[in-house]
């Protein structure tokens, strides 16, 4: 079984390891050429169009590896099926159970693979591709509205709630176009802050930002004078946020790690802020790795199709369709489960749990019948 094992193993890996490179190639070819755009701009030459798209293969490498692990394992189980290589195993008394076994426990280790370049190595390559765009474009937009923070201060009728909106970053990374707005326990607006940057600190064992070139305005209470606008240079803003959130708040989704998308999503849940498209990310990320499981029990029956029921061409072209279908069903359900407010780990789970069902649906039906 050790030799079944290391010649199945050994084809496998090869195969998904050859389709993988050429996906990555072709993934890095596309994003080189949409950075070729921005060269020649503030700085920004072919060398760091280079960078930005050798930074952002590790998360193509995330998106793409189990299609890679499909297509892979489809080209080799179905070139043992045309040598007649698998019949020989198969009457060397290589059961349906103990193939699927095999080509499962290879499927694990795939999505391991999966698991950690997802939770480490792609966020870290993500993170430094912004930074550098961000570096020669002037800084990053977070969208129209910006990301939106809230804290809550005080208890009773001391309490205070305060909504947070930061518009963007600068080349440096320090936030800017940051507006504070504070209401009181009754939801009156008493204060606000407008400043063009701020910077989170470290002051007095305590977490701050650094405000510059504030604008303050505050208005009394009812019936007790006028409102009262000043202008400062500078203003230390304490805050009870912690760093990671304020990091995951103006970072782009895709560089989030799975922990980051977990801690953020509770903060926005306990600070009453729609967090589900964080929890559908959170999930998408945590079953994500088990899609490679998922890839491998469906190629396994295309070994047990006969050599004239279509060449490895027609298979591998058949792999191909099955991927993308997958990837375009993940990507719906996602969408549909944010419009339709369903329950984000079903949503992510869904896909995964359907093409699993189908492989050994068909996987069955092949043994028995075929």
């Amino acid at each position: 079984m050790r030799t079944v094992r290391r010649l199945l193993y050994r084809d496998v890996i090869w195969s998904v390891v050859f389709v993988a490179i050429a996906f990555l190639s072709l993934f890095f070819f596309i994003d080189f050429l949409e950075e070729l755009e921005s060269v020649g701009r503030q700085g920004y030459t072919v060398w760091f169009a280079v960078l930005s798209a050798l930074l952002e293969l590790p998360g193509r490498f995330y998106e793409l590896f189990p299609i890679a692990v499909l297509i892979g394992t489809i080209y080799a189980m179905a070139r043992l099926a045309q040598s007649s290589e698998f019949t020989i195993l198969r009457t060397g008394g290589l059961g349906p159970g103990r193939a699927l076994q095999l080509l499962l426990t290879l499927g694990v280790a795939m999505g391991v693979i999966t698991y950690l370049v997802g939770e480490y190595v792609a966020p870290l390559g993500e993170q430094q591709a912004t930074s550098l765009k961000a570096r020669f474009r002037g800084g990053q937009a977070l969208g129209r509205t910006g990301a939106w923070l809230k804290e809550r201060r005080g208890e009773g009728a001391e309490e205070r709630s305060l909504s947070i909106n930061v518009q963007g970053t600068d080349a440096k990374g320090e936030m800017r176009g940051i507006r504070v707005f504070e209401h009181d326990a009754d939801g009156v607006l008493v204060r606000r802050l407008q400043a063009a940057t701020a910077r989170a600190v470290r002051a007095d064992g305590q977490s701050v930002w650094r405000l510059q070139d504030v604008r303050v305005t505050d208005w009394p209470a009812e019936g007790q004078g006028a409102i009262v606008e000043r202008h400062v240079d500078r203003l230390d803003w304490p805050t009870t946020l912690q760093e990671n959130v304020v990091a995951a708040a103006i970072s782009p989704i895709r560089s989030m790690s799975t922990v980051d998308l977990w801690r953020y999503s509770r903060h926005l849940q306990h600070q009453e802020q729609a967090a589900q498209r964080y929890e559908l990310q959170f999930w998408r990320r945590a079953f994500y790795p088990f899609a490679c499981i998922v890839m491998v029990a469906l190629a396994l029956p295309f070994a047990y199709l006969h050599a004239r029921a279509g060449g490895i061409s027609l298979k591998v072209f058949g792999g191909i369709m099955l991927g993308i279908s997958f990837v375009l069903l993940n990507n719906v359900v996602g969408h549909l489960g944010l419009l339709r407010d369903w329950t984000p780990w079903l949503a992510s789970a869904l896909p995964s749990l359907l093409y699993l069902l189908m492989s050994l649906a068909a996987f069955g039906w092949l043994v028995r019948y075929r």
